[in-house]
């Protein structure tokens, strides 16, 4: 906790941030909603395997409705050349619009979420700093993302939209709660990826360059680096280690590895996969299915702790993976491999999260969480709220 402190201190330094592992970046937010906010926008969320796109209509007396269709990106643009990327976003905005019967004879505001690290100069212009998730698209890196969307918009020639403001998927948790709640001060997603921001003070906020007179500004953290430079190996196992050096970014996001949603059925498959290796589990018998990478998906996890005294689920499970009439020591190591992971998983955010409450100082705080880890898994709320109780300050509260 008192490294993750360090961390962010130093990326908030001018002088320090340029060495920093949590690059701590500046969003250029300043304002957040009060509820009085009116009209209907257009959002695109960007951020793992899935994008979303969004029609929102905000109105009188707390009015809010909102459609989204949920598109893929296929696995060859994920890895493919950036250009194609963003003609696909393009596109399915474009149907998007086309569906929803959308009058586009002037430009549609919309607002970008861009889940991945991301060097923000302004409102609208960011610059990506490292592809995550399972994403390695050519020609993106270091390059304004918001002008590779437009540009992928101008091509098509059918469609009229204004991108009016570019944000991490942290940032929009944080300003979305804040529209019912203004004490909302945090938000960490743990979904696919993991990460968090916060309302920093502007004068702490050392590389901001913008309006001064405005006392606060949103810093995304971009903690998922948190332990790229060996602050974690201590805690680290050998199946983290083989899951970063077989990733598509060996030796980066290591707190995000150990977190997310994108690792942690990985994790326990390396686990189940190395106890009957030993003999310890299934009389040493392994189906194909578990000696696949990626086999074992996260919602497993979840379905396996959601169990009762009868692992119904857990059976359930298990034969999907190929291992049938499997003991009941077994089941209930199962589970306790994947509570584990989880409860670490937990953990680890609640400390990173302690981190930030203590640093702020501000007696109650609201924290907005999202993510698909976080919504699905049946006791990750309660495993975080209990752990950040015991590493704050004993006078601040938060809900």
């Amino acid at each position: 906790m008192n490294d993750m402190d360090g961390a962010i201190r130093q990326g908030l330094g001018k002088e320090t941030n340029p060495s920093s592992i949590v690059k701590c970046y500046v969003t250029y937010v300043q304002d957040l909603p009060n509820g009085t906010e009116r009209g209907k926008f257009l959002a695109l969320d960007l951020g793992g395997t899935n994008f979303r796109v969004l029609l929102i209509e905000l109105g009188e007396n707390n009015y809010f409705h909102m459609d989204s269709e949920i598109f893929k990106v296929p696995a060859h643009i994920q890895t493919g050349k950036g250009t194609e990327l963003f003609d696909h976003i393009a596109k399915c905005l474009a149907e998007f619009i086309k569906k929803h019967n959308l009058d586009n004879k002037k430009a549609l505001p919309l607002g970008f979420t861009f889940s991945f690290p991301l060097r923000q100069v302004g409102l609208t212009k960011g610059y990506l700093n490292s592809w995550t998730k399972g994403f390695n698209c050519s020609g993106v890196v270091d390059e304004d993302v918001v002008r590779l969307l437009k540009e992928a918009i101008k091509r098509r020639k059918d469609v009229e939209i204004d991108v009016c403001g570019i944000l991490n998927d942290t940032t929009g948790t944080l300003m979305s709660c804040a529209w019912k709640n203004p004490n909302t001060k945090i938000a960490v997603i743990v979904g696919t990826g993991c990460n968090a921001c916060y309302v920093e003070k502007v004068e702490n906020a050392e590389l901001f360059d913008g309006d001064k007179s405005k006392p606060y500004v949103i810093v995304n953290t971009e903690w998922g680096a948190f332990g790229d430079d060996g602050k974690l190996d201590a805690v680290r196992t050998k199946y983290d280690q083989e899951i970063d050096e077989d990733s598509l970014n060996p030796g980066q996001q290591r707190f995000e590895k150990m977190i997310s949603g994108m690792y942690m059925g990985e994790i326990v498959r390396l686990a189940i996969v190395d106890l009957a290796n030993q003999n310890k589990l299934f009389e040493g018998r392994l189906s194909e299915q578990m000696k696949t990478k990626g086999a074992f998906g996260t919602s497993f996890v979840s379905d396996i702790e959601s169990d009762k005294a009868n692992y119904r689920e857990t059976l359930k499970v298990l034969s999907e993976m190929g291992i049938n009439d499997p003991s009941l020591v077994d089941c209930a190591n199962v589970r306790y491999i994947c509570e584990c992971v989880s409860r670490r998983s937990a953990h680890l955010v609640s400390a990173g999260l302690a981190a930030l409450l203590n640093k702020m100082d501000e007696k109650t705080v609201t924290i907005g969480v999202d993510g698909s880890v976080y919504r699905f898994h049946p006791y990750f709320h309660k495993l975080m709220v209990e752990k950040t109780k015991q590493l704050i300050k004993s006078d601040i509260k938060f809900d």
